[in-house]
């Protein structure tokens, strides 16, 4: 049984290239000193700015984020997608520190915009490398070892980051920018340089149809991609849940304290890094896509459902819904990667990376705000099935986006 289990790792991270576990290297470091934004809100309070200052300060990262997601996948295009990761690591990192320095609200307001701008450029530029370092065997495995390089340095850079606000704000700002600009260097490093030439040069044979069109055009005129961009934010919009809302409801009606929600919320991270490699293997070119994403954004929507039964046990409630939703995320959000990805030809491939982290970015502005809202105006039970809803409208869109797929091949 053993020997079966770590054969079927070895399986799982096999066949990819020596350059995505490299890129994978720099974003553990990048990802190990992420610790400002989560601690951005408490920081605006120690300065002394109010609660509501200190929300607008967060979304005016969300907005400029949104703005450094389209810019960063049309400099993609333009200027290679290697010199946008290697300036936005280094400008981002000193903008870090910059940030750290500026005490007036005005100049913190000003100073997170351009930041976020900088920061999340980042993003599609990173999209398209992966796609550049893989192949269409390995494309989700490679977005998922990535993705577990994310999840592992976020976890460092959350704990460490705790640490270090108990010590002192200031250092968060001066850690997250050096491991920015460390990130940019080691990129620099292992990295071998890839010209804009190199990067629009076809790496698979494609003469189908569907890929000449797709060749052809933009990603604003691909209406398909456009309505896939559509239920993306909203799966957006519930998943962020996750994140904002669901603590909240763990400590106020589930009646947990901090350290049981921090475990709760601990669990996803690990399954991901314990599992995910593993499911993206089986579940490779065994089913669509779309089918997967709405299989996915179904089980999400069970998984806030749970939220809604008799409080017998608060701790088990919150753990049993996060290890679905967990599930449901591993099921789903990796293959939206490889599907936007597989609709891309290379010379167009930052605007879909682009556009598609925008979604993401939208997704996170709305759904922080308007699941605080709705929970406020209507109560949290009413939310969990307002959320439960719309992921269920959502699978139905991936799944009639599927059938309509199938129908035109």
């Amino acid at each position: 049984m053993l020997t079966t289990t770590i054969e079927l790792y070895k399986k799982a991270y096999s066949g990819l290239t020596k350059n995505i576990w490299l890129l994978g290297v720099v974003m553990l470091i990048n990802r190990s000193g992420t610790m400002v934004l989560a601690f951005l809100t408490l920081y605006c309070k120690h300065l002394g700015f109010t609660t509501e200052q200190a929300g607008w300060v967060v979304a005016i990262y969300g907005l400029g984020s949104v703005v450094g997601a389209l810019i960063g996948g049309k400099l993609s295009d333009q200027f290679g997608f290697y010199k946008v990761q290697l300036c936005a690591l280094f400008f981002g990192g000193t903008l870090f520190i910059l940030l750290g320095q500026m005490n007036s609200y005005l100049s913190i307001c000003i100073c997170t915009f351009v930041l976020s701008m900088v920061n999340e450029a980042f993003r599609p530029a990173n999209a398209t490398a992966i796609a550049h370092y893989s192949n269409k065997k390995n494309r989700t495995q490679s977005f998922s070892l990535v993705r577990l390089a994310i999840n592992l340095g976020w976890g460092v850079g959350i704990a460490v980051g705790g640490f270090l606000a108990s010590i002192d704000y200031h250092l968060l700002f001066w850690v997250d920018g050096f491991t920015s600009i460390a990130a940019a260097i080691m990129l620099f490093v292992i990295l071998p340089k890839v010209s804009l030439e190199q990067q629009k040069k076809p790496q698979e044979a494609r003469q189908n149809e569907l890929y000449q069109s797709i060749e052809n055009s933009t990603a604003i005129k691909d209406k398909e991609f456009l309505w896939f961009l559509f239920f993306v934010v909203l799966f957006g919009i519930c998943f962020f849940q996750l994140f904002t809302t669901v603590p909240v409801f763990m400590k106020e009606n589930l009646h947990l304290d901090e350290s049981k929600i921090g475990s709760i919320m601990a669990v996803n991270g690990v399954l991901i890094a314990m599992f995910e490699m593993l499911i993206v293997y089986k579940l490779e070119g065994k089913r669509a896509y779309l089918f997967l994403m709405a299989t996915g954004t179904l089980l999400m929507g069970i998984a806030f459902l749970f939220l809604n039964l008799p409080i017998i046990n608060g701790f088990l409630i919150g753990i049993f819904s996060v290890l679905v939703l967990t599930v449901a995320e591993m099921v789903s959000m990796p293959f939206m990667n490889s599907y936007y990805i597989s609709r891309s030809s290379e010379k167009r491939r930052g605007q879909y990376a682009g556009l598609y982290t925008m979604a993401w970015s939208i997704a996170q502005v709305l759904g922080s705000s308007s699941g605080a809202i709705t929970a406020q105006k209507i109560g949290f039970s009413n939310l969990w099935w307002i959320v439960a809803l719309v992921c269920l409208l959502t699978a139905g869109g991936f799944y009639r986006l599927n059938i309509k797929k199938i129908k035109s091949a």
